[in-house]
């Protein structure tokens, strides 16, 4: 099982140490979530700046929201990303929800999902030898996940992508994985879309723990009671991480992302003991 490391965003210039470490293993990837109004380092140029820092872990947008930008640019930066870490980046994107981050780019929230569409039929067309460079590293493009959790945009996977984004509980992922496959055979794709599974953590004393639910609950505030439940949901011991682990790989996981809130960087250390 492939373990990656999600990012906390409180302290942005302390992410070159928490990468450094993190590529020392025994972590895979590096994962970077994105909003727009929000305190959070923009993920693209973060990322790129934590390439040069590492030579061996992943770098992964977790989610990029896609319908807030514009795509030839995007699939420029994601080539180039992708190009200049070695072909280490994975692009993994979602559409977004919050109405005032739409507003701001004058974008139509309500059609965010056909716009993605468009936006990867014109990336790919790119990414496969189109007018824009520089070519990626990886033949085709950047590896590109999607995080979803409705079916329409669970079907996205086998149109556009390599693999799933499952920022769910374990309870429902089961059905999300199962839903993915079959869009996936149904489509007549070749081998099997990549799982990638997320659960927030946070490892310490009681003051660390309460800082990371509290950075949680600050972030998905405008998702009302989904905050609150997405912070008690948080993993708070090495076994409880350790049997989250176990149990997305039962179901089939490729990798689960530990997605971390607590800025404190020994963090990479503890639960780099918690994994193994």
């Amino acid at each position: 099982m492939s373990v990656g490391l999600g990012l906390p965003i409180a302290r942005p210039e302390a992410l070159l140490t928490w990468a450094r470490r993190a590529d020392e293993g025994p972590f895979t990837t590096l994962g970077l979530l994105d909003r727009l109004t929000y305190d959070n380092p923009e993920p693209l140029v973060t990322l790129a700046t934590l390439a040069g820092a590492t030579s061996r872990v992943r770098l992964q947008t977790e989610v990029l929201l896609a319908p807030l930008r514009e795509p030839v640019l995007l699939a420029k930066q994601a080539a180039t990303l992708d190009r200049l870490s070695g072909g280490r980046f994975t692009l993994g994107l979602g559409v977004g929800g919050r109405a005032d981050e739409f507003d701001l780019v004058g974008a139509d929230l309500r059609t965010r999902g056909r716009r993605l569409d468009e936006q990867m039929k014109i990336m790919r067309d790119i990414w496969a030898g189109g007018p824009v460079g520089p070519a990626p590293a990886r033949e085709g493009g950047p590896e590109v996940l999607f995080g979803a959790f409705a079916e329409a945009a669970l079907d996205r996977v086998a149109r556009w992508g390599d693999g799933f984004l499952c920022a769910a509980p374990i309870a429902w992922a089961a059905r999300l994985f199962d839903h993915v496959r079959t869009s996936w055979a149904e489509a007549g794709r070749a081998g099997k879309p990549k799982m990638v599974a997320q659960v927030n953590v946070a490892l310490g004393g009681e003051s660390t723990v309460d800082e990371a639910k509290a950075a949680i609950v600050d972030y998905y505030g405008f998702a009302g009671d989904f905050a609150a439940q997405n912070a008690e949901r948080m993993l708070t011991t090495p076994a409880a991480i350790r049997a989250a682990v176990a149990e997305f790989t039962a179901l089939g996981a490729d990798e689960v992302m530990l997605y971390c809130w607590s800025p404190d960087a020994d963090q990479v250390h503890r639960l780099a003991d918690a994994v193994g």
